[in-house]
C-alpha cells in the first residue's frame, strides 16, 4: 500500500468511514519524499527509540519504524484506530497508543518503554498546538536527544531565529534556553491532503544536556521574557517596570550600569541580555 497515494489514501477513507475532525487541525502528508527526508534528518538509529506525536494514517510513523528499534505513536483521534490497524500490520516494532500528548507522563513513557534506549520525537504537529507541545517537551527537560518536528513556516522562522535579531520573540528566547534549535527545510500546502493555507517547515531541536544559562528562578526569567515582549515594537522598559512595580528610572539606571541600553526594544537582547535582565529584576524585587 503507498500512503501517499491520494486514491489509496481516499480508498482507506471511504473502508473505514473516516472523515476530518477539523477541531484537531488534521492535514496528512501526501508528497511521498517529505517523510523519509523527516525520518533521515531525525538523526535516528537502528538501536534508537522513538515517539512520535500525531500518526495521521502513518505515513510517518511507518519511515520511522523502518530506522528505529522501537515506535511509540500518540494519536488522539481513536477513528484512526482501524486505518493503522491495517497501514502498519507489517510493523512490529511500533506501538500505537491512543492518547492525548498534554495529558501524558512522558518521562515516564520513556522510563516503561525505551529503557536503555536513546530517544527522540517526531511530529507533524497540527499548527494550534504547536508552541504547547514543544514547551511540554522542553519544559520536562525529557532525557530525549532530539525533537524533530513539522510545523507552520511562520512559527519556524520564530523558533529558529537568533535572539536579538528582529524575528526573535519570547518562543525563540524559550525555545533557545532549553535547546539548540535549527530549521531544515520547507514543505509547501500542495504536500498534504486537505491542504493547508500556509507554508510549512521541519526543525529539528537538540535539547542541552546541561543548562547553559545561570538562572535561579525561571518562573521570573520567562516572566521577564513575556513582559519583554508583550509591547515588541516599544522600549521594553515599561512594560517590564510596570509589571513587577518597580521604579522605571532605578530600571533604567541598573540596565545601563550593567550593559544593557534603557532604549532597547525585546527584539534587540540577546540570551545573556535576557539573563543579565532577570538578574536585574530579581535584585530590584528583593
Amino acid at each position: 500500500m503507498t500512503l501517499t497515494d491520494i486514491g489509496q489514501i481516499k480508498s482507506l477513507f471511504n473502508k473505514y468511514g473516516f472523515s476530518f475532525t477539523k477541531s484537531l487541525g488534521q492535514n496528512f502528508l501526501i508528497n511521498p519524499t517529505v517523510c523519509p527526508r523527516i525520518a533521515e534528518k531525525s538523526g535516528i538509529t537502528p538501536d534508537s527509540g522513538v515517539i512520535e506525536i500525531g500518526t495521521g494514517i502513518g505515513v510517518l510513523t511507518c519511515e520511522l519504524a523502518k530506522r528505529a528499534k522501537k515506535v511509540v505513536a500518540l494519536e488522539i483521534d481513536r477513528t484512526l484506530q482501524p486505518i493503522l490497524k491495517e497501514t502498519l500490520a507489517e510493523y512490529d516494532n511500533v506501538e500505537v497508543i491512543f492518547a492525548d500528548v498534554m495529558q501524558t507522563d512522558l518521562k515516564q513513557l520513556i522510563a516503561d518503554k525505551f529503557s536503555g534506549m536513546e530517544t527522540s520525537v517526531c511530529a507533524n504537529l497540527p499548527y494550534y498546538i504547536t508552541s504547547p507541545v514543544i514547551m511540554k517537551l522542553l519544559e520536562e527537560r525529557l532525557p530525549i536527544r532530539s525533537v524533530t518536528v513539522m510545523v507552520q513556516l511562520e512559527a519556524a522562522q520564530r523558533i529558529c531565529a537568533v535572539p536579538g535579531t528582529r524575528n526573535s520573540s519570547a518562543l525563540t528566547i524559550a525555545v533557545n534556553y532549553y535547546s539548540s534549535p535549527k530549521k531544515l527545510f520547507n514543505v509547501s500546502p500542495g504536500s498534504f491532503i486537505p491542504a493547508p493555507k500556509v507554508e510549512s517547515a521541519v526543525i529539528r531541536l537538540e535539547p542541552h544536556e546541561t543548562p547553559l544559562y545561570d538562572v535561579d528562578d525561571e518562573k521570573l526569567f520567562f516572566s521577564c521574557v513575556r513582559q519583554a515582549f508583550s509591547q515588541r515594537r516599544k522600549q521594553l522598559i515599561n512594560p517590564v517596570a510596570g509589571y513587577f512595580g518597580i521604579n522605571k528610572e532605578t530600571l533604567s539606571d541598573m540596565m545601563s550600569e550593567n550593559g544593557l541600553k534603557p532604549t532597547a526594544r525585546a527584539e534587540e537582547l540577546t540570551m545573556d541580555n535576557f539573563v543579565t535582565l532577570y538578574r536585574i529584576i530579581e535584585r530590584l524585587k528583593k
